[in-house]
């Protein structure tokens, strides 16, 4: 459908996204915290308590006095927008507007907007058409890179050395990071709530773009899971398939390094007690107990001893080579120091290697 200069069946293309000065989504807030097309703006036309004011209207007495309630919202909503968020807009100004499916939001306020003067056009399809560009995008990309998947027991610094491998020059795809979570049920970061699972594999894109597909990407081994996050599965079939580099770090360096990494646990024992027991289905009740003595004590070396003897280096010995098939062969790296400079090494030793290997081919 071609577009209008000034009529409501303007229309434009997520593809043509860099055409316009902004991305306007009329949604709601709580469904643009959800999810929202990256580096858009939210000025809803209606709120959230409206939406379903309305909607319930509609489906429980009259969907005409749902439609005239719902329109009066709609015009006091663009009102305030063009008395604030758009006072400024010069002439010229090219927003594309969006809702959900492409229907009536982002077309009450593309009317308007044209009808004012500026070249406004409806996202086709809504945001339902971008999301399924994101899902189909996510089952592609994947599979044009080559990853390099860090593996090591936890404790390992795993995450600090692709921050090290990314500051020396090296692609890196930090799923930990995109998802707000250190992976295990202790992975949980206080104050950083993880995104929905759409706004993740969002954010996943975005990375996932950024990347040189001639380049390899070094990337974390990772469960199907990392919290309420999961994985899309042709990325993790990729890194399962991928080239592993593994870490064996000494028993010590790795109590020292969660000592440090996960020391906001310890100014919250009550906090940390919770999560301990969310391992009750894996775990005697009298391990649990003890543990929870431990903290309680403020015993945390007893503690991170007897969590990684116990419970994660079974689970991690019973994982690896049974998920990752270039774990049978991995390039690997000692270490007994995983303070920063100990990590640099580590991640200065994995370039050298790359590059000596790229010298012999």
């Amino acid at each position: 459908m071609k577009a209008m200069r000034h009529g409501i069946a303007s229309v434009g293309r997520i593809e043509d996204y860099r055409l316009f000065d902004d991305i306007i989504d009329t949604r709601t807030p709580a469904e643009f915290v959800e999810d929202h097309i990256p580096g858009s703006i939210n000025c809803p036309v209606l709120d959230n308590e409206q939406r379903i004011e309305v909607g319930t209207l509609y489906k429980q007495h009259s969907p005409f006095e749902a439609k005239k309630i719902g329109a009066a919202y709609v015009a006091e909503n663009i009102a305030h927008h063009l008395r604030t968020s758009f006072h400024d807009r010069p002439k010229t100004w090219r927003p594309l507007i969006v809702c959900w499916r492409g229907g009536q939001r982002s077309g009450a306020m593309t009317l308007i907007l044209r009808r004012i003067g500026w070249d406004a056009q409806q996202l086709e399809g809504g945001y339902k058409y971008y999301r399924k560009l994101v899902v189909d995008r996510l089952a592609a990309l994947p599979l044009r890179i080559s990853f390099k998947v860090i593996c090591g027991a936890t404790g390992s610094g795993k995450s600090r050395i692709l921050q090290a491998l990314a500051t020396h020059g090296e692609q890196i795809l930090d799923l930990e990071e995109l998802a707000c979570h250190k992976g295990s049920v202790l992975g949980v970061l206080p104050d950083s709530p993880q995104p929905s699972q759409k706004m993740f594999e969002t954010r996943l894109l975005v990375a996932l773009h950024g990347l040189d597909p001639q380049r390899p990407v070094y990337v974390e081994a990772e469960s199907r899971r990392i919290g309420s996050i999961h994985l899309p599965n042709e990325l993790l079939e990729t890194l399962r398939s991928g080239a592993c580099i593994n870490i064996e770090a000494a028993f010590a360096a790795r109590v020292d390094f969660l000592l440090r990494d996960y020391d906001y646990f310890l100014k919250a024992p009550d906090w940390l007690n919770t999560r301990l027991d969310e391992l009750r289905h894996l775990q005697s009740r009298e391990t649990i107990e003890r543990w929870q003595g431990y903290t309680e004590n403020r015993q945390w070396r007893a503690l991170v001893s007897e969590l990684l003897e116990l419970h994660y280096d079974p689970l991690y010995r019973r994982s690896q080579n049974h998920n990752f098939s270039g774990f049978g062969a991995p390039q690997t790296f000692a270490s007994d120091d995983l303070s920063p400079a100990g990590i640099d090494a580590l991640a200065r030793q994995i370039v050298a290697a790359r590059e000596k290997t790229l010298t012999k081919g």
